[in-house]
């Protein structure tokens, strides 16, 4: 495909500025819809104007095309093994022999992206219902997505993780592709926000959705997967108020080394051998005869035993911090320096998109934005971060975005223990991580009213008027 010249001049301004942003040469540069049309309470669409871009790299980007080791499939999974859309669906396929298109009724169009359009749909015969991404096939292939839709189906049949979308099932026909998940009444984070007086979250709210984003974006990690596409439209909402996070085209998968660090005690002399904090003189052995020598060497063993048992537990590491791509990918205003002056990135990238989607929900907006993409990226690699005068953020909250935006990926927080670093900051004090599923949800979603069989469909347009970006093919029938 041959770049247009909107996007050709973008890069060659940016490749000759004075702050030295230069894209890498490859394949031309690729808009993603997937964040210009969402789902609110209600499965409307709702217009961002956030989209994602992706340009492969012509260079060593070895990564996106490698296997990564941990990436498996399986046919269930542990934490939804009670759901019942798993029972149903067990039912139709031990009876049939396997699932199709037929077995499903679309019942509304959700939304459109870059490689497919999402739609309610329920399994006949049951209740249950599910949002199903179906991809064209030929359309993918003529505009070399194949494997970008190959990348996502692989990343979502090893997720096991509340966090994380459960797929279901995907199967193909002679034309398209079809993925089965889990459907989320609350819509996104972006249509929520844009519900909250003044546009941003309370520091609490913000708090809840960021832990949970952060324990999906360390299991990611756990598994080689570098997200590279977090934003507000990307963070849905479950009907518990929990959140999930979608779209995976654009991640890139690599291999990590989870490792068990041990911290050590300053407290402790590591050095010193046990049978030193005890009296071995025979008189001292009942305690009628403990001597004032005796008595202090165990009280000094009380205190090194009191030490070793607040000693804190080996760290798990899990950060795929070796991974090297030269893709552009991202969204404009999320966007990672390192990302913008085409000099490689790895899994650092999600730490400074991370900062900004905390900042965003807090203020209502992101940092560097700027009139147009091209005033936005340059803003990203050569503006300091500022914060508005309102609304009134705590210290913490600021210092961890502080420590996220930090231009040069080698000095971001995160950059080499990941998100077990993060978890430690002072903004995340009192977060239970081992029961955060069981905290309360700043907002519980409304019930979504599902179209009934015959009713009217008088909101679907002519299939021209339904067209989504680069002219996907739209199902004019429910």
């Amino acid at each position: 495909e041959d770049e247009d010249p909107e996007k050709s001049s973008l890069r060659g301004s940016v490749k000759d500025s004075s702050v030295s942003a230069k894209f890498s040469d490859g394949a031309s540069s690729l808009t993603k819809a997937s964040g210009s049309t969402k789902v609110s309470g209600h499965a409307d669409l709702v217009q961002s104007g956030k989209s994602s871009v992706y340009r492969a790299s012509a260079g060593s980007d070895v990564s996106d095309d490698s296997t990564c080791s941990s990436i498996c499939s399986s046919a269930s999974k542990p934490h939804k093994s009670n759901d019942s859309r798993w029972e149903a669906i067990q039912v139709i396929r031990t009876k049939e022999g396997s699932l199709g298109l037929s077995h499903f009724r679309l019942l509304k169009r959700l939304g459109c992206g870059d490689i497919g359009s999402v739609y309610l749909s329920e399994l006949s015969g049951t209740k249950c219902y599910f949002a199903m991404k179906i991809m064209d096939k030929a359309s993918l292939a003529g505009r070399k997505k194949l494997l970008r839709a190959q990348t996502e189906r692989e990343i979502l049949q090893c997720l096991d993780h509340p966090f994380l979308p459960t797929l279901y099932t995907h199967f193909e026909t002679d034309k398209f592709s079809c993925l089965v998940m889990e459907f989320c009444p609350g819509g996104d984070l972006h249509t929520l926000r844009q519900k909250q007086p003044g546009k941003y979250f309370p520091e609490q709210a913000a708090k809840f959705y960021v832990a949970e984003v952060l324990l999906a974006l360390e299991y990611l990690h756990m598994l080689g997967i570098i997200y590279r596409d977090l934003k507000p439209e990307n963070v849905l909402v479950r009907e518990d108020g929990h959140i999930m996070l979608s779209d995976f085209d654009l991640s890139l998968r690599c291999d990590v080394s989870p490792t068990l660090l041990k911290s050590s005690n300053p407290g402790v002399d590591p050095n010193q051998k046990g049978n030193q904090a005890y009296c071995v003189q025979p008189v001292c052995i009942e305690p009628a005869c403990i001597q004032p020598a005796c008595r202090e060497k165990k009280e000094k063993k009380a205190k090194a035993d009191m030490a070793t048992q607040v000693r804190p537990l080996p760290e798990l590491v899990a950060e795929p911090t070796d991974a090297r791509s030269m893709s552009f990918v991202g969204t404009h205003e999320y966007l990672a320096p390192e990302i913008i002056k085409g000099e490689g990135h790895g899994s650092a990238v999600d730490w400074w998109t991370f900062g900004i989607f905390l900042y965003e929900l807090l203020f209502g907006k992101t940092p560097f934005k700027g009139s147009g993409n091209r005033a936005t990226l340059f803003n990203v690699v050569g503006q300091p971060l500022r914060f508005p005068e309102s609304p009134v953020v705590g210290f913490a909250a600021r210092d961890l975005i502080r420590g996220l935006l930090i231009k040069e990926p080698q000095h971001r927080l995160a950059y080499k223990r990941g998100a077990t670093e993060i978890k430690q900051h002072p903004f995340f004090e009192g977060v239970n991580w081992a029961l955060i599923r069981c905290a309360t949800p700043p907002d519980i979603p409304k019930p979504v009213e599902i179209p009934r069989p015959g009713a009217s469909t008088s909101q679907k347009a002519t299939p021209s008027a339904e067209k989504g970006p680069d002219n996907y093919l739209e199902f004019d029938f429910f």
